[in-house]
This record gives C-alpha cells, sequence and structure tokens, in this order.
C-alpha cells in the first residue's frame, strides 16, 4: 500500500484549503481506480488521505532541539510525527500569504525531520497568481529535508476557479493536471521505496 497524504496547511478561519484538499483527493482516488494504478505501480494499490494541520494543535516551534539532530518529545510532534511518518509520498495544498506560505505549514514542516526523508511531494497552490511563489519556497525547504519534489503543479487562481473570490469551482482542466501530477507522485514514490525502507529501519 502507498500511502499519500493530501495536507491542508492553511489553519485561517474561513480557509479554502480544506474544499481544494478534498477535490484533489476525491480525483486521485478516482483516477488511480479508473487506471488500475496498483497493477502500474507494482501491484501496490494508492491510499490518499486527508492530513489537516489544523487537527493537531501545534504551537510555534517549541522543541528544544532541531529535529534533524533528535526527535521531537512534546507529544504533539509525536503526535504529528505519527501522522506524517507512515506515508510515502504528499501532496501540499497551500495559499499565498504575502508572497510566502502560510506560517502554520512551514511550522508543522518543521517539527519534523526523518519523517519527511525519501518521499516524494508535489503542489497544489490557490491565490490571486496561483500561489506559484510560496511553492517555490516549499520547494527550496523540500530539498534541504531530503524530498524529491516532483515538477507538475496546480495553480488554482482566485479569480478564476472561486466565484466571487469564495464558491471554489475549479475549470476542467485542472483536472487533468491533478491526474498528471498523482502519475508523477506515485511513480517517484515507487522508485524511492528502498530509500525509505533503509531510512525506516534505522530508527
Amino acid at each position: 500500500m502507498t500511502r499519500i497524504g493530501v495536507i491542508i496547511g492553511s489553519t485561517r478561519p474561513g480557509r479554502h484549503g480544506d474544499r481544494v484538499a478534498r477535490w484533489v483527493r476525491d480525483l486521485a482516488a478516482e483516477h488511480a481506480g479508473e487506471r488500475d494504478l496498483a497493477a502500474e505501480h507494482g501491484g501496490d494499490k494508492a491510499e490518499f488521505e486527508l492530513v489537516d494541520v489544523k487537527d493537531f494543535g501545534l504551537p510555534l516551534l517549541d522543541e528544544p532541539v532541531p529535529a534533524r539532530m533528535a526527535p521531537g518529545t512534546r507529544p504533539h510532534t509525536r503526535r504529528w510525527a505519527e501522522r506524517i511518518g507512515p506515508c510515502d509520498a504528499f501532496v501540499v495544498v497551500t495559499p499565498e500569504y504575502n508572497s510566502a506560505p502560510p506560517a502554520s505549514l512551514t511550522n508543522a514542516i518543521d517539527y519534523l525531520y526523518e519523517e519527511w526523508g525519501g518521499k516524494p511531494v508535489g503542489y497544489v497552490g490557490y491565490g490571486i497568481h496561483g500561489a506559484v511563489m510560496a511553492v517555490q519556497k516549499l520547494r527550496a525547504q523540500a530539498g534541504l529535508l531530503r524530498m524529491a519534489d516532483i515538477g507538475p503543479q496546480v495553480a488554482l487562481s482566485l479569480r478564476e476557479d472561486f466565484v466571487a473570490f469564495t464558491e471554489f469551482r475549479p475549470r476542467e482542466s485542472h483536472a487533468g493536471e491533478v491526474r498528471g501530477m498523482i502519475d508523477e507522485l506515485l511513480a517517484w514514490a515507487r522508485a524511492l521505496g528502498p530509500l525509505r525502507s533503509t531510512s525506516r529501519a534505522a530508527v
């Protein structure tokens, strides 16, 4: 089983991220079933799960030792690590605030290190310009965490994919972009499997 976590990065009241993430998850699951991706990826089935940063109540990073040096010890860190660790790949759903991803998302990423390594990640951004600048910053962070950030990304416009900036109604072309991203994400997840197995055995 290949487990893909669809991460909702925004915790803001009135956010759009939960609706966007559900759309991504449902499209991905439907696509996996239609194309029989289990057969295409070595008999491995794909499972898509929502991972909502808001559910974990993470305070501003409060671990005394950086995650790269040692695993966190606080209860909220452990709960977050237990949710992220079993995933084999991620789709990060992010808005853009002042040309950057939300602090809630970068804070959550900073809590962990080993749990991210050897895993591919794709991005779905939403904002006035599709959150492309926020995604660029997340790509730089992913490399330092030993993640494989794949090329395809989905850029949703608040002007063109939301009615009156509120009702999520994505253009049909984005569905194909999500499917293409999922194809590449699963291919990378399979290729990086031995690296993840080595990392997990060492923990």
